[in-house]
């Protein structure tokens, strides 16, 4: 074979020979993730709320090769929107919490002592910090931050 008439194909044909190290999937230690769980395996997939590009142009090869127009690159902008002054995201009551008034540490999975099996018997609501679950967590338990009693605003003393 020609090096001059070699296509890409023709280049380099791997024969098996070689040792393949990088065969299935990684161990949780090899693994860039860093995570809470201890197996990235374990934790759930969230798929996407709708499909992503769908709608858009320039999905199927006849729209790449035609382009897409000013007018319809323009048509997809939208404007910037401005943001008053003071808190951004709301105006917020006296006793709703900030960012700065939220626990960083994340809690687990909140479990009755019953762990939910029986009816409530007693006139509290108790709960235990039993850890974060190996599969996605609900956006209410995703919520959920450890706050030190010595953190919070004055109301809490």
């Amino acid at each position: 074979m020609n090096g001059d008439n070699a296509r890409g194909d023709d280049v380099y044909q791997p024969d098996g020979s070689e040792v393949q190290d990088d065969e299935g999937l990684l161990e949780a230690d090899d693994t860039l993730i860093v995570d809470e769980v201890a197996d990235p395996l374990d934790e759930g997939y969230s798929p996407p709320e709708r499909a992503l590009g769908v709608e858009s142009v320039g999905v199927t090869a006849a729209e790449q090769m035609r382009g897409e127009s000013l007018e319809e690159r323009l048509a997809e902008e939208l404007p910037d929107v401005q943001v008053p002054d003071g808190r951004a995201y709301r105006d917020l009551d006296d006793d709703e919490f900030g960012d700065g008034e939220v626990g960083a540490a994340r809690a687990g999975r909140l479990v009755a002592p019953d762990e939910g099996a029986h009816g409530n018997v007693e006139g509290d609501l108790l709960a235990a910090d039993v850890g974060i679950d190996g599969a996605a967590a609900s956006a209410e338990e995703a919520a959920m931050h450890v706050v030190d009693e010595g953190e919070g605003p004055a109301s809490f003393a």
